[in-house]
């Protein structure tokens, strides 16, 4: 199965940028959508951006215009390009991996945005 480890997290102050990672293992399918989520306690998971095997990406509207995802192929590996960051964005971020009917989610990594 697919496995997915994130890192890039960290605390950053308001208006900085951080750089996620996250790097695949396992079988690797060619028709696939990988994503960002991130979730807070006592809130649901929420999708931040998502890029398919098509490079067809999709953001919610809060990170529009200041988050980039993006991926090496070569690497299997999707990348979370944060910048402008603000405190709301404070939440423990998820790599998610589908094909089919197949879902595989990573570990999460913490993401800080506080003076």
């Amino acid at each position: 199965q697919v496995q997915l480890e994130e890192s890039g997290g960290g605390t950053v102050q308001p208006g900085g940028s951080l750089r996620l990672s996250c790097a695949a293992s396992g079988t690797i399918v060619s028709t696939y959508v990988m994503g960002w989520y991130r979730q807070t306690p006592g809130k649901q998971r929420e999708l931040v951006a998502s890029i398919t095997s098509r490079d067809i990406t999709n953001y919610t509207d809060s990170v529009k215009g200041r988050f980039t995802i993006s991926r090496d192929n070569a690497k299997h590996t999707i990348y979370l390009q944060m910048n402008s960051l603000k405190p709301e964005d404070t939440a423990v971020y998820f790599c998610n991996f589908k094909w089919s009917l197949m879902e595989h989610w990573g570990q999460g990594t913490q993401v800080t945005v506080a003076s």
